[in-house]
């Protein structure tokens, strides 16, 4: 199983959850982080970090979000690796728990 960023983090893209990753499997795109599933090896320690509650186990993202399990593995693939904690986008609070965010996905 691995784990899935959701549609939270969309226009937020808090970065706590890359710092613990033992693995590098954090990738990050213009407004988004995703995690690669061939990389993640469910260790958990990602999970609690996300301020916003963004990240799921495989088994457990809400429904509707089950697109983000293929998502994260496509995204992953394109985008760079994220090590190092950045701060959140300038706007990141006024997007914070607003559901329905894929059509802002940046690519």
């Amino acid at each position: 199983m691995t784990f899935v960023v959701t549609d939270n983090c969309i226009k937020c893209k808090y970065t706590d959850c890359v710092e613990v990753c033992p693995v590098d499997a954090f990738h990050e795109g213009p407004n988004f982080l995703v995690i690669n599933p061939d990389e993640c090896i469910d260790c958990t320690l990602c999970e609690p970090e996300c301020p916003i509650n963004a990240i799921y186990p495989e088994d457990d993202v809400p429904a509707g979000q089950e697109g983000f399990v293929a998502l994260n593995a496509e995204l992953s693939r394109d985008w760079p690796v994220i090590t190092e904690r950045k701060d959140a986008l300038p706007d990141a609070k006024e997007w914070e728990g607003r559901p329905g965010k894929l059509d802002q996905l940046q690519r």
